[in-house]
């Protein structure tokens, strides 16, 4: 052997046994905030003057050393290739871009991962939204290429997002809490059933601590763990809306396919308003709580929200299902294929009651316009007050007996037992768990209210919410109620009915605002069709700038 050819073969056998180069793993350096603090420190909405934005608990690098391995290879080049198929688009599109062969799962999975790095650890971009990341998103994706065979949900391989109140194996849930931060169960009855249809788990989102019912007069969207959750359309103008606040602004930025969210009381509507998604609040007892961190259990349900009402109505049909260890649910038929009727929805003939107060805003009033132009009719009318003495009184008392029921059976490792328990762990450092304080937490340890005393609060907001929709629905013959965001959130919750809320239009300072749809119990088919048509019509979401 000469040696030229020696050499040249000693060369590629070093590059073949060459140790493969380290993975880098990009590190989030928390920063300075105390000048975006004192720029917040004269905001007009009191509650968005924040005493902290980063949270002192977490460290997002965290999160980045479990997407990092996912994502290697992947680069800036693929990322902008595979935009076009991808960003905005919904489900039936990216899944006609699969069937052609230009996109796999594992691309989209590895997509998306590879966008919330991108700007999540940016401290200018950063909604401070994620919270934690599937290790195994990207090799379930890999597994979905090659079980795919057609004919399967379209929720099939689609990554989706949960709000970290609801369980999903593999990841935390905190419900934004230090006191929750080593409960790592099982999933919740609903991660169980996207599962079983294909669904990606893909990651959990930041929420007002508790559901926001935690704190009071304190900022939405902040939680211990995961900070303070920024509006896309507005990081620090706009509240992100809670308790939801992280499946927002996720869907606003594109992070996943879809998010799921949970609402005892507008906690749904808000954050979707907010940020210019979909919402839908669906009856209670279609969607399972069991494995969600609880309020309450006569209010509580989650529900999808998404960038578009079709996918709204995929994902809600993923979710249904009976669950026998949940008293509210409901049997439905199998599988509910909300999304399938969509295409032919209209307006023709459909009757709504329009809040003669809200037409005071010219997007309501211009969309209430538009509703009327697409052959529905229009009937003004002024609701009656309605009284909420006693709802949090309601919410305590249910708390105070729900929480230790998710305690014990989905946390028994933790050594917190008990509301008590809770805020007592808070108090030993009440500045990095509770920097705004407990209030409704100590409400609740002081709440005595009977048994009977309870079950005749609940008759009687019951009662008066579902008078206030069922009157003018009765006197008019409606089809639904049309508000604005989360305006009507308390009455529709206590009613126990279902909302659907849509993006309609921005501010002039750019803040997003939506018509939420209200409707009876199991009315959610014609809530999406309603939506669905006046979605297509007005088209009016936008994603936000810069995202």
């Amino acid at each position: 052997m000469n040696a030229r050819l020696f050499l040249l073969l000693f060369a590629l056998l070093s590059a073949t046994c060459s140790p493969p180069k380290a993975l880098v793993i990009p590190v989030w350096t928390p920063y300075d905030e105390s000048q975006e603090l004192a720029e917040n420190a004269n905001h007009e909405i009191k509650r968005m003057q924040y005493k902290l934005i980063q949270s002192k608990v977490s460290d997002k690098t965290d999160i980045w050393k479990v997407i990092a391995p996912q994502i290697s290879g992947f680069s800036e080049k693929d990322y902008q290739r595979l935009m076009p198929l991808i960003y905005e688009q919904d489900i039936p599109a990216i899944q006609s871009h699969i069937r052609s062969g230009k996109l796999t799962y594992e691309a989209l999975t590895k997509w998306y991962l590879y966008r919330i790095l991108k700007y999540e650890n940016d401290k200018d971009y950063t909604l401070h939204t994620i919270v934690a990341i599937n290790p195994a998103a990207v090799a379930e994706a890999r597994k979905k290429d090659n079980e795919r065979k057609g004919g399967e949900h379209p929720i099939f391989g689609m990554p989706i997002l949960l709000k970290d109140n609801i369980n999903a194996a593999g990841m935390p849930t905190t419900a934004g809490a230090v006191a929750l931060m080593g409960n790592s169960p099982g999933d919740a009855f609903i991660a169980e059933r996207l599962r079983t249809k294909g669904a990606i788990i893909l990651g959990k989102v930041n929420l007002s601590e508790w559901a926001y019912f935690f704190c009071s007069g304190c900022p939405v969207g902040y939680s211990a763990v995961g900070g303070q959750t920024l509006n896309p359309y507005g990081r620090r103008r706009f509240e992100s809306g809670g308790s939801s606040s992280g499946s927002g602004t996720s869907m606003a930025a594109n992070y996943a396919v879809a998010a799921v969210g949970t609402e005892t009381s507008g906690s749904i509507l808000s954050p979707s308003s907010q940020n210019s998604v979909v919402g839908l609040k669906p009856t209670v007892g279609l969607l399972s709580r069991t494995g969600i961190v609880p309020i309450s259990s006569t209010l509580d349900t989650p529900g999808p929200m998404t960038r578009s009402v079709t996918d709204n109505a995929i994902l809600l049909s993923a979710m249904t299902g009976e669950d026998p260890a949940d008293h509210a649910s409901v049997e439905t038929a199998q599988p509910v294929a909300y999304w399938e009727d969509l295409r032919s929805a209209s307006l023709q003939g459909k009757r709504f009651g329009v809040v003669k107060a809200f037409l005071e805003d010219s997007i309501y009033r211009l969309a209430v316009e538009k509703i009327r132009s697409m052959g529905a009719e229009t009937i003004e009318f002024e609701p009656e007050n309605m009284s909420f003495e006693g709802f949090i009184t309601l919410l305590s008392a249910e708390m105070k007996t729900e929480l230790p029921k998710y305690l014990k059976t989905f946390a028994p490792a933790l050594p917190l037992r008990s509301v008590d328990d809770i805020v007592a762990f808070n108090r030993a450092d009440s500045l990095v768990r509770a920097p705004y304080g407990q209030a409704l937490f100590e409400g609740i340890v002081a709440e005595n209210i009977s048994r009977e005393n309870l079950a005749k609060l609940w008759e009687r907001l019951h009662w008066d919410a579902v008078q206030f929709f069922e009157k003018p629905m009765q006197a008019h013959q409606l089809d639904a109620v049309l508000s604005i965001n989360n305006y009507n959130a308390g009455q529709a919750a206590m009613a126990q009915y279902p909302c659907l809320t849509v993006p309609m239009g921005y501010k002039e300072t750019g803040e997003p605002i939506s018509l939420t749809f209200i409707a009876r119990p199991f009315q959610e088919d014609k809530l999406l069709e309603m939506g669905f048509a006046f979605e297509q019509t007005i088209r009016a979401r936008r994603p936000p700038v810069g995202y």
